[in-house]
């Protein structure tokens, strides 16, 4: 009878499949453990006959993960060994289960993601059923087991986090050697072993989360064991850990290394956060001036950090009490120097700790940094054999001043005056090493005096006395860092009026806040840039704090291009104009034609939205799509001539009609500003909130044309049927006519 119930069993599972399996999402209520188990072990049955439903997914299923979000039926730990893919094993839909693999199947060395991870699984997923899984031949587990009876039970410093992964696995060999007896074989050992660590991790997460231990005690959670057998495929489900009662009366509440010592001084969180009170300038460099000497004696506090630490830095936001502007030298890891935990420092960096070639980004940086989030101490830190500073002294002593090939040049170049004045101050006879030495020193005054001679807001603080700005050097050979104190210079800079660094002084990038431009600055605009890109003087020049406002603040372009797709005319390099400046529309022969909907779907957004009043409609002499059309005109003289079978054809016949205005002698050099006029007519008989604007005034049209041999733009005016048009009643372009019902 066993044998049919077997081979009835088997029918039963490699039925057909569901034509559309489902997928569990939050709409789904949470799975008692003991049917999420039963599903694991249908699953691995099917999985071992052979006879897997599979995981196929439909769009639809998918996006109903989406939308529904996840409610996973159980969390399970299992080996990242790539021969045991756990939702094949178990023959798991996605939404099905919640994965966490690592070597070994254990929580050694991942402890606090682990933990964390499943508890976020079983509190806020719903899973009531974590798994943990081991399998045969784990190659970590075996590794351990080796390690443990090669070295005799005795441990030695890990050389690498592999070794180290293995000891920490020691523990699980040593309780698998000890249950097997002394006359079992190494392979005996290790194969005991993969059963000792699957009830090893699962009594870690009994005995170091209060959160599932609560869940277990009231029955809402089960913590299961198993083996996968990669020789048959099977899954050897162990149960309960034998040690479950007894751990769930443990009172830890973290993993071993979350738990981080209390320190008052690091913050009510453990760690420095928007929480916290602004420290004052003197309180912030005595704490940098311990945690450095702390750091020098090799007695460092700073901890791990805990989740909780994570969250609040997450919910409270940061406030650090020193800002720190450093060198990219990677002997001078500015946290680990002050003994600093996360939260406490600001730390700016780059090669030779300079404003040099990154004056806006670390300026913008830094008032950033003492405006928004009230740090009162700033401290340029420089540190002794400089890699920037002692390039930038032997190219000053080198006399070479070509323009740089590359942008590491550019940087020492930049630095030279650095090396100029420390040359100077030393005189004719100093060393290599000497000036090197003293061109630190002088660097750090160097990057000081910048911040004060071209920031505003950091000199007003400075002034009012809620900001501090700090020197020092830390030497690599002792660990210690010299305070330098304040620039000599810092009184007279303070009088400064100078409120950009030099890079940011010309051209500025518009936002909302900037307002909206009038028509006639805005073609100021066009023509003053213009004429510099003829000239070759541009201006534009992108920074880093720039980006940012365009991508917080919104955009307010001025001008709204429509322009021709034709390489050779880079709208933007043509008007010299920084992003932000122009919204540009460009299709082949800058018309209307066949994308009449988008072009004037785009500016209504751009004038309405946006609220951009100038619309620049530009051509371009030797425009090929004009020729194109042109030629094509030329060659029939019949009206009807056949129906055109390609996109770009049908482009060229229906520019045929602008052609068609021009005189034979005149299409050569007409037809372009006859399409640029087109274009014009069009926007303003199509688009009734154009001509609205354009009759009240808030919006101008113009046209142009764009000569390819001189660079220049020819400044056309408005079109000659304007006045007649805007007074047209067509509300919709013909193809978007019968779409809302005629016009």
């Amino acid at each position: 009878m066993a044998f049919f119930s077997q081979i009835a069993d088997a029918f039963t599972l490699c039925s057909q499949p569901p034509a559309e399996r489902p997928v569990r999402t939050t709409a789904d209520p949470p799975m008692a453990p003991e049917d999420a188990l039963k599903l694991l072990k249908d699953g691995n049955r099917r999985f071992v006959r052979g006879c897997p439903w599979g995981s196929a997914t439909k769009d639809a299923a998918r996006q109903q993960l989406v939308d529904e979000g996840q409610a996973p039926h159980t969390a399970i730990i299992g080996c990242a060994d790539s021969r045991a893919p756990l939702e094949t094993i178990f023959d798991a839909m996605p939404g099905d289960i919640f994965v966490l693999r690592n070597a070994g199947n254990t929580c050694t060395h991942a402890e606090g993601s682990m933990v964390g991870s499943l508890e976020f699984a079983t509190g806020k997923l719903g899973s009531r059923l974590i798994l943990v899984l081991g399998h045969t031949k784990c190659g970590a587990i075996y590794g351990a087991t080796k390690t443990y009876l090669d070295a005799g039970g005795a441990g030695k410093k890990a050389g690498c986090a592999l070794e180290g992964l293995l000891q920490d696995l020691g523990s699980v060999a040593q309780v698998a050697a000890e249950e097997m007896g002394a006359g079992a074989s190494s392979d005996e050992v290790a194969a005991h072993a993969v059963k000792v660590n699957v009830f090893h991790t699962m009594n870690f997460l009994l005995k170091f989360s209060q959160s599932i231990r609560e869940g277990v005690r009231s029955g809402q959670i089960e913590i299961q064991g198993g083996i996968y057998h990669l020789e048959t495929g099977s899954v050897e489900f162990l149960g309960k850990s034998p040690a479950q009662k007894e751990l769930l009366e443990s009172a830890m509440p973290l993993p071993p290394s979350m738990v981080v010592p209390g320190d008052a001084d690091r913050g009510v969180h453990g760690v420095r956060t928007g929480a916290d009170e602004r420290v004052p300038s003197d309180l912030a460099l005595k704490m940098l001036k311990d945690g450095n000497e702390r750091f020098a004696v090799g007695a460092v506090t700073a901890s791990k950090t805990s989740g909780d630490m994570r969250k609040a830095l997450v919910k409270h936001n940061q406030a650090p009490h020193s800002a720190i502007l450093g060198c990219a030298d990677s002997r001078v890891p500015v946290d680990t120097v002050f003994d600093a935990m996360p939260g406490e420092l600001f730390v700016l960096r780059n090669a030779g700790n300079t404003c040099t070639h990154a004056e806006g980004s670390m300026v913008g940086s830094l008032e950033f940094c003492t405006g928004k989030l009230g740090t009162r101490l700033i401290l340029v830190l420089g540190h002794t054999q400089c890699g920037a500073i002692a390039g930038a002294t032997a190219t000053y002593q080198s006399g070479a001043s070509q323009a740089p090939g590359c942008a590491l040049e550019g940087l020492l170049q930049g630095l030279a005056s650095v090396a100029k004045e420390t040359s100077e101050e030393l005189g004719p006879n100093a060393s290599q090493d000497q000036l090197v030495s003293h061109a630190v020193k002088v660097n750090v005054f160097n990057s000081m005096n910048f911040l004060l001679k071209f920031s505003e807001p950091l000199r007003e603080l400075v002034r009012k006395g809620e900001l501090d700005i700090q020197g020092g050097i830390y030497h690599l050979d002792t660990g210690r860092v010299q305070f330098l104190g304040r620039s000599p210079r810092q009184a007279e800079l303070l009088a400064s009026q100078l409120s950009l660094p030099p890079s940011m002084a010309l051209g500025a990038i518009r936002t909302p806040q900037d307002g909206t431009l009038e028509p006639k600055l805005a073609l100021k605009n066009l023509k003053d840039g213009n004429e510099r890109f003829v000239v070759g003087a541009p201006i534009a020049k992108v920074h880093p704090n720039m980006r940012e406002a365009l991508a917080t603040k919104g955009q307010a372009p001025h001008t709204a291009i429509v322009g021709c797709a034709d390489s050779r005319v880079p709208l933007e390099t043509v008007f010299d104009a920084l992003p932000g400046d122009l919204f540009v529309l460009r299709n082949a022969g800058n018309t209307c034609t066949h994308a009449e909907g988008s072009i004037l779907g785009s500016l209504e957004f751009c004038t309405g939205a946006l609220k951009t009043q100038l619309i620049f409609v530009l051509g371009h002499t030797n425009c090929g799509a004009i020729k194109g059309a042109t030629a094509a005109y030329l060659a029939s003289k019949d009206a009807k001539r056949k129906k055109a079978s390609q996109a770009l054809e049908v482009l060229l016949s229906e520019l045929g009609s602008v052609a068609a205005e021009a005189t034979e002698e005149e299409i050569a050099t007409a037809a372009v500003k006859l399409n640029v006029l087109h274009t014009m007519n069009f926007l303003l008989q199509y688009s009734q909130p154009i001509r609205e604007k354009v009759r009240s005034g808030e919006l101008e049209i113009q046209g142009g044309v764009y000569d390819l041999k001189s660079g220049r733009v020819e400044f056309l005016g408005q079109s000659p049927m304007q006045s007649k048009l805007v007074n047209s009643t067509t509300k919709a372009a013909p193809s978007l006519q019968q779409a809302i019902g005629g016009a």
